[in-house]
């Protein structure tokens, strides 16, 4: 009983890092995003931050209810249509983010591309 005690502890903090590893390569590939990207401007550090927690928080809420993941690569158009109303939307929800229909849409296209060469398995 002592074991799946500590694989409990092991397993809990295990999930904690890699949640912020998902968080620190959203938001790795979010800046790369937006650097590339005309129309999209992230303002601070912070702002990035905020930003890459309500990415992931709007697309787990988009998978929880539909079941269906915004991820421009491997999920043909919707999953890159997903992709670019999700950046889209993110701007109203912080401040300091701004992007356009047509930045999204190109947005989702570098996201893809940037999210694909980035070992590991976040999401957007």
């Amino acid at each position: 009983m002592h074991d799946s005690q500590v694989n409990q502890a092991r397993t809990g903090g295990s999930t904690a890092w890699q949640i912020v590893g998902r968080l620190v390569a959203s938001a790795v590939v979010l800046a790369i995003t937006a650097f590339f990207t005309p129309g999209f401007t992230i303002n601070s550090f912070w702002t990035l931050a905020i930003a890459a927690v309500v990415l992931t928080v709007i697309d787990y809420l988009v998978i929880k209810f539909t079941g269906l993941h915004a991820s421009p690569f491997g999920k043909g158009f919707v999953g890159f249509a997903l992709a670019a109303i999700v950046l889209y939307v993110t701007q109203f929800f912080v401040a300091g983010y701004s992007i356009s229909w047509i930045a999204a849409i190109i947005g989702a296209l570098i996201y893809g591309v940037v999210d694909y060469f980035i070992p590991g398995n976040q999401s957007m």
